[in-house]
């Protein structure tokens, strides 16, 4: 019952958010916003798109091979194939509950190349230390090159969330739950000795993976591959720009604006259901409202709604094939399979 009670937190509440703002932004529209939106949609170039979605899959590809630089020093050696496998069957877990797609990944990997758990999943936050670091670097760059433009974005996008009761409180509900649901946890954990014990010897296979980074038999190529990764993000994200005429003029620095709304966007709801285009489509309503009037908001959030759900259908579409080529090596008792399945 409780198990139960916890996916339902994690998983329906930010599902339920992030729909609610789907409803609130259809619902809220004016009629020139709804023309220029599906005008948008309609008359959009999806070559970029596509292109998008080709720098995306060769970012996949270069994480599955950064993994294997924290994974060597503890003595794994794992199949490139088998850690992409496991990394996109995580990106879809997490479509689903969110932070869950971490555990998966790193199940997924035990599976196939029988790296224990807890070591993988350590290797899998430092990754996040990394990447952490990397989405912080953007917010710098940005704040710094376009100082005038974040800030006064960043007031806009939270006028127009705390703007709106309903969804200020839907925001402030999820965030007391979510804590509230870690402290009870934590009390669990600190009253039974048995659960206390398991979860020393776990936290010290988590050290193991983190400290694998300073152990790194390559760390230039671990720094190089991460570098990689995030130019893909930000390149594969600023590309789609030119799928509308309307937003191929808007400078880098909103470009780069955009992409940290959205990044931070994706953390708050299923996959960024719900949020994604919205704060996406404020960034660029700042920037074409000049020219556009109130068509922006419209036009801002039809380019979001691209970006988002060509990266949802490419994450669907890649994890559910992986789920099924994702060979099953080791059963659950740590025993090697005669009979992969």
């Amino acid at each position: 019952m409780k198990k139960t009670a916890g996916i339902l937190l994690k998983t329906v509440l930010p599902l339920a958010l992030g729909v609610y703002l789907i409803w609130y932004f259809f619902t809220s529209m004016e009629p020139e916003v709804e023309a220029a939106f599906y005008k948008a949609l309609r008359e959009a170039d999806y070559f970029w798109v596509f292109l998008s979605l080709l720098l995306s899959f060769f970012a996949l590809l270069s994480r599955a091979y950064r993994w294997k630089y924290l994974l060597e020093p503890m003595g794994y050696q794992t199949s490139l194939w088998n850690r992409y496998h496991a990394i996109m069957i995580g990106y879809i877990v997490n479509l689903t509950i969110p932070r869950a797609g971490e555990a998966s990944r790193a199940a997924m990997l035990y599976r196939s190349d029988g790296v224990p758990f807890s070591k993988s999943f350590g290797t899998i936050l430092a990754e996040r230390v990394f990447d952490l670091i990397m989405l912080f670097s953007v917010a710098l760059i940005a704040s710094i090159v376009g100082a005038g433009d974040f800030w006064k974005i960043k007031g806009l996008i939270e006028a127009r969330f705390s703007g709106n009761p309903e969804s200020a409180s839907a925001f402030q509900l999820v965030k007391w739950i979510i804590l509230g649901v870690i402290a009870c946890a934590l009390g669990v954990i600190l009253l039974l000795k048995s659960i206390r014990q398991k979860v020393v010897g776990f936290i010290k296979g988590l050290f193991a993976g983190v400290l694998s980074v300073f152990k790194t038999r390559n760390p230039i190529g671990f720094i190089g591959h991460t570098l990689f990764i995030w130019i893909l993000y930000v390149v594969y994200f600023a590309i789609c720009f030119f799928a509308l005429d309307e937003t191929s003029d808007v400078p880098p620095t909103g470009m780069l604006i955009a992409f940290l709304a959205g990044s931070l966007g994706i953390t708050l709801t299923n996959g960024g259901i719900g949020v994604f285009p919205l704060v996406v489509g404020l960034v660029i309503e700042y920037y074409l409202k000049d020219q556009y009037g109130s068509q922006a908001w419209g036009i801002g959030c039809a380019l979001g709604t691209i970006i988002w759900a060509s990266q949802t259908v490419l994450i669907i579409v890649l994890g559910v094939i992986s789920f099924f080529l994702l060979p099953k090596n080791y059963s659950k008792d740590g025993e090697v399979r005669t009979d992969p399945a």
